[in-house]
């Protein structure tokens, strides 16, 4: 067994006897770099200074306490969610009989294997020798996607499939994984469908509906979701992107539903009770609401990823219902739990303000929130929600610049999601018509820039090069109509240019019929249809129009 004398492992248990049973084990297997952790705030913090190559966690890590933290499953959702530990980490749960049998099909993210009480030397020896066997088996792939060679990992997973037929399907779903990583959602889509005629696995219908939710096929994601659904009633992560789908349709008392059906089965999961504590409050509900968001604060104490903007919504909620004193108190919660994060002044301030501007005491208000945007600089990660409520609480009390400098800020920040016609609908909506044609103003210059910079690359022959700046244009402004032919016109021309891409070429198809949605008659439409098919016809994709 010296071929695992090597290997790392983490044991997380709170149990010092079962700690101690486990090192005895390991070093049977020849197995002598071992370190613990009693919990999960510890093995968070050990794991974010290194690596191990196996963690093996109790699923128990309150000793039976339902309120002492923490439970191994919501421990590694933390870990893969913040990216804590990487694909190649062997994560093995250790857990009873009853448990297993309990959580097994509600899992929200699966570990590498379970490992059930009692267990032999033997027992556990199997469980670590199947893990390393596998990854030893897909190494080449991962040290590509560790120095950052996502198409070359993607190769090598085409190949695994070609000549590995114990795990192709393996090598199959982790290619499609890597193209959704990088955006190539058409090409992932493709290879999910592919999976799907030979073997109907409920993963790979959801990484298909992933696929058309992102490309805004929402009405398949939607059928493809329900399907799913029909036939796994606890695959949790379908209820969550069955949510987001049907509030992207508009149909929000839907998602509603979804998510409270979701909670029922699997009532722990933070990011799905401040998923639902959101959508309670955009329908009215703000008894659901804050029943959500109270569970969410609470159940977020344990974790080493509290978030001073979950004591945000939850004010938020109580101030909608009027009561000011829980909303006085869940801010000094915050302010004596959240000291040392840095992002609790600027969210202390944001709700003191909607606590001030409910009692009337607008002078009082506008202080707390011209703190909030003057200290925005010293924030790490505040979510475009949050920073649109405090538009929102700005232009309430009449702080005009504080609420445009922000929005301003969003609409040039890449990943903030807010577009440039997001902002203007913003100020519309407030009534302030002023501040949306000064954002309009703005928005054309920076369209005017992006277009010059666009033409200056295609005259220098980077094709592609102006294909990403129109690209980034349109994420930020994307229906707007000088853009949208510009960019297509980009991407026919590449395509000619250099060569048929299938993902770019559907790309441009989208281009075109959002065009024609927009605007069925506007002039440069014909043209670039004429263009797209002129373009297949050269490269053999079709022989006619």
């Amino acid at each position: 067994m010296a071929e695992y004398s090597e290997l790392s492992v983490l044991i997380v248990d709170p149990n010092p006897g079962m700690r101690g049973s486990l090192h005895n084990m390991l070093n049977q297997c020849e197995i002598t770099r071992i370190e613990y952790a009693v919990g999960s705030g510890t093995a968070i913090r050990q794991l974010t200074k290194k690596q191990f190559d196996i963690v093996l966690c109790e699923y128990d890590l309150g000793n039976g306490n339902e309120n002492s933290g923490q439970d191994g499953q919501q421990l590694l959702e933390d870990l893969r969610h913040h990216r804590l530990i990487p694909a190649w980490t062997i994560f093995i749960m250790i857990t009873s009989e009853g448990v297993y049998s309990r959580v097994i099909g509600a899992v929200e993210l699966a570990p590498t294997d379970y490992v059930l009480k009692p267990f032999t030397v033997d027992a556990l020896l199997q469980r670590i020798r199947r893990a390393v066997e596998r990854r030893e088996v897909f190494w080449p792939v991962y040290q590509q996607v560790a120095a950052g060679n996502i198409r070359k990992a993607i190769a090598g997973c085409k190949d695994g499939e070609q000549t590995n037929a114990r795990y192709a399907a393996d090598y199959a779903r982790l290619r499609a994984e890597l193209l959704v990583s990088i955006d190539d959602l058409a090409e992932a889509e493709f290879v999910y469908q592919a999976i799907l005629l030979t073997r109907p696995t409920a993963w790979a219908k959801l990484g298909l509906a992933r696929c058309q939710f992102g490309l805004g096929k929402l009405v398949e994601a939607q059928q493809t979701l329900t399907d799913l659904l029909q036939h796994h009633t606890t695959f949790m992560a379908a209820y969550d992107l069955l949510a987001r789908t049907l509030q992207a349709l508009g149909q929000q008392q839907s998602a509603k539903k979804v998510l409270e059906d979701a909670v029922e089965i699997s009532p722990h999961m933070v990011r799905r009770l401040r998923h639902l504590g959101e959508v309670a409050f955009a329908t009215g509900d703000v008894g659901a609401a804050e029943r959500a968001f109270k569970q969410v604060v609470n159940k977020a104490r344990y974790s080493e990823f509290r978030d001073p903007e979950d004591h945000v919504k939850l004010v938020k909620t109580l101030v909608r219902k009027g009561d000011a004193h829980q909303a006085g108190g869940v801010i000094r919660d915050m302010e004596r739990s959240l000291r040392s994060n840095a992002n609790t002044d600027t969210c202390r301030a944001i709700a003191a303000g909607m606590v001030q501007e409910m009692a009337g005491n607008l002078t009082a208000a506008a202080t707390e929130l011209t703190m909030a945007v003057n200290n925005i600089a010293n924030t790490r990660g505040l979510s475009s929600g949050l920073k649109l409520d405090l538009i929102q609480s700005c232009l309430n009390v009449k702080l005009d610049q504080q609420a445009s400098s922000v929005m301003l800020d969003l609409m040039n920040d890449d990943d903030s999601g807010v577009s440039m016609d997001d902002a203007v609908d913003v100020f519309e909506k407030a009534g302030r018509h002023d501040l949306a044609q000064g954002m309009g103003e703005q928005i054309r210059m920076q369209v005017g820039e992006l277009l010059a910079h666009a033409a200056e690359k295609s005259k220098q022959g980077d094709l592609r090069a102006a294909v990403d700046t129109l690209n980034a244009g349109l994420r930020k402004a994307p229906a707007n109509m000088a853009l949208l032919p510009a960019a297509a016109s980009a991407i026919l021309k590449q395509l000619d240019d250099m060569g048929w891409e299938a993902p770019l070429a559907e790309q441009a198809v989208y281009l075109l019929e959002r065009m024609r949605k927009i605007d069925a008659h506007h002039p440069a439409l014909d043209a670039l249809m004429a263009q797209y098919h002129h373009t297949q016809r050269k490269y053999g994709i079709a022989t006619s129009a």
